[in-house]
């Protein structure tokens, strides 16, 4: 038998180390889904339920593995369906390659169904490399470009493939004018930048008195490093949400995240500082970042088209994270005098931890959300992959959960789009199904996607060494995010056509797909619960009860902002006496005197 065309495509993601295709069928995709039948389903097909799903998932993998993500969809509708989670992938800078069919050529151009202008279509999110295959001879050059450039960019690329494409005969490009030869190899290669550059960053943070270290996702590969950093800096360090992973939240120099969804003392080790170096991270909120002109700046990362443009950096090194950092070390000063300003950041972080315990104890109606992700980090096993969807569940996620080595954890940070904790777990039960992944979601997420991809979970739980996917639902029967934003930005009582949800039985849904599924309704269960659905033999759900009165107050917020908050609640939200109680009672706790330690 001949090879056709696409069972090329499927050998030669297979050269590529691809081991899974997240995807959903269609018959734009026809002849690659008989080429999998021919392969032996190799790399392995995974079905979603929609093809939005598949590309979350490939992003999952991939943030989770390190390697390209690749999720595939028929023409038309499917290839729509496909850009939320690649817009996700684009915006976070993750590997994703999409492979979507198209209509035969015959018909293209002659408003044939399903027919869309696919090229167009990709053209934004897959800005760094998009093509159509037309002939079998291209399909090698388009194929390994698209890859490389998906891992060289860090971003999503797509090929596009017409279904009587699909089917030819494949052929080789031949050694002939007009024909594009293609190799298979991706070497490593690793950017520094020069000496002299690096030589002005170190006068600059040797030069400083209080030392402020923001890291992202980028610094990932240089925990060691931004460690050795903080030590001789005698340095705070705080984590946008992509970077809440990179370094393990028990050193007592790390101030947790930054932003809205940020922490107390990463908020004041911004505004207290004089010297930023920021590592890895493109946070966009200039307002959490120390005023300009107060501190001097260093940044490092990778890409030279990020660099500069979130605050004014004396220095902008473009190089990887680690290779520069190990280049600069030996150039910081190692005898540094007063340690006063490490002292205080440390202090501001030990009593944040005292502030958030005293908040997950307050009490609620029915249970207190923060409690719920307090509670569950002592549980957290030494391996767990957590997830988080979008919504008031990423403030707890941010606040509660303390990262420690060797545990992984990401959510959707700058495109902050509902609907990708599930399915992120399920591509990292795919990258590591030895190890626990557990997605924090709320109910309003759950109703929109998660509920739909139990399914997938069901339909692979045996694929998996270690089967447990934990899905934690904070139920609430609120959009509760979009309610706490209309009250604090909008100064506007909660609209409750827009805001309100049906009440779900999600733990009852679970059990009908024969997974385990657990429903808390009293504080007191909250830890069993925890506890139940972590010692389960494959997934489960637990669905908590929580009250949508508890506000997730941002780290900066002044009795004053509380009060103009609480003043256009009483003009006639729903809920309006117990949110101000709830909010006057997280309040206050930062003022209490802090617990004596042991």
């Amino acid at each position: 038998m001949s090879t056709k065309v696409s069972d090329h495509v499927l050998a030669r993601l297979r050269e590529w180390g691809v081991e899974h295709v997240f995807g959903y069928p269609g018959d734009g995709i026809n002849g690659l889904l008989a080429a999998w039948g021919r392969a032996d389903n190799q790399p392995r097909f995974i079905q979603s339920r929609h093809e939005e799903m598949s590309a979350f998932q490939a992003v999952g993998y991939a943030k989770f593995s390190g390697r390209l993500g690749v999720c595939a969809a028929t023409s038309g509708p499917g290839a729509i369906h496909l850009l939320n989670g690649l817009y996700d992938a684009k915006l976070d800078h993750v590997p994703v390659l999409a492979i979507v069919g198209q209509t035969h050529r015959t018909a293209m151009g002659g408003s044939y169904q399903q027919e869309v202008d696919l090229h167009t279509l990709f053209k934004d999110v897959a800005s760094d490399f998009v093509e159509t295959v037309t002939v079998p001879e291209q399909l090698p050059n388009v194929l390994d470009r698209a890859i490389r450039t998906a891992y060289a960019r860090r971003s999503p690329t797509a090929i596009i493939i017409p279904g009587d494409v699909q089917e030819l005969d494949y052929s080789a490009p031949t050694h002939e004018f007009k024909m594009v030869p293609s190799s298979l190899d991706r070497s490593s290669w690793t950017a520094v930048p020069s000496q002299e550059s690096l030589e002005r960053a170190a006068e600059i943070l040797n030069s400083g008195d209080k030392v402020a270290v923001l890291v992202g996702q980028g610094a990932a590969g240089a925990r060691a490093e931004v460690e050795r950093v903080a030590e001789l800096l005698g340095a705070g360090v705080a984590k946008a949400l992509l970077g809440k992973d990179v370094l393990s939240d028990d050193l007592p120099y790390v101030t947790g995240s930054i932003g809205l969804l940020g922490t107390r003392p990463s908020y004041e080790l911004m505004r207290d500082c004089d010297t930023l170096l920021t590592i890895g991270s493109s946070f966009p909120y200039t307002q959490f970042l120390p005023d300009f002109g107060k501190a001097r700046g260093v940044q490092i990362d990778i890409d030279p088209h990020m660099v500069g443009m979130r605050y004014p950096y004396e220095v902008n090194l473009v190089g990887d994270a680690k290779a520069t950092l190990q280049r600069l070390i030996p150039m910081l000063d190692a005898e540094r005098g007063e340690r006063d300003w490490y002292e205080a950041v440390c202090d501001n972080v030990r009593r944040w931890r005292d502030v958030m315990e005293r908040r997950a104890q307050l009490s609620a109606d029915p249970i207190n959300p923060e409690h719920v992700a307090h509670a569950l980090d002592p549980l957290l096993p030494a391996d767990a992959i957590v997830t988080s969807d979008s919504g008031s569940t990423a403030n707890w996620y941010a606040r509660h959960l303390t990262m420690r080595p060797g545990m992984r954890g990401s959510l959707s940070g700058t495109l902050a789009t509902m609907g990708c904790g599930v399915p992120y777990a399920i591509g990292a039960k795919f990258a590591h199904p030895d190890r626990p992944a557990i997605a924090l979601v709320g109910d309003g997420a759950m109703q929109m996607n998660g509920m739909a991809e139990l399914i997938t979970a069901a339909k692979y739980r045996d694929l998996w060494e270690d089967p447990r996917l934990v899905v934690a639902v904070w139920n609430n029967h609120d959009l509760n995010q979009v309610t706490w934003e209309m009250r604090a930005m909008e100064g506007a009582p909660s609209f409750l056509p827009s805001q309100q949800l049906p009440d779900v039985q999600y733990a009852a849904f679970a059990r009908s797909l024969g997974l385990t599924g657990i429903r808390v309704e009293k504080p007191e269960d909250v830890e069993a619960g925890w506890r139940a659905a972590l010692e389960a033999d494959g997934p489960a759900v637990v669905e908590f009860l929580t009250d949508p009165a508890v506000p997730p107050i941002p780290p900066h917020a002044t009795w004053e902002q509380m009060e103009a908050t609480a003043e256009s609640i009483l003009k006639g939200d729903a809920d309006r006496a117990s949110v101000v109680k709830q909010g006057f009672k997280a309040k206050v706790q930062e003022f209490l005197p802090g617990r004596e330690k042991k």
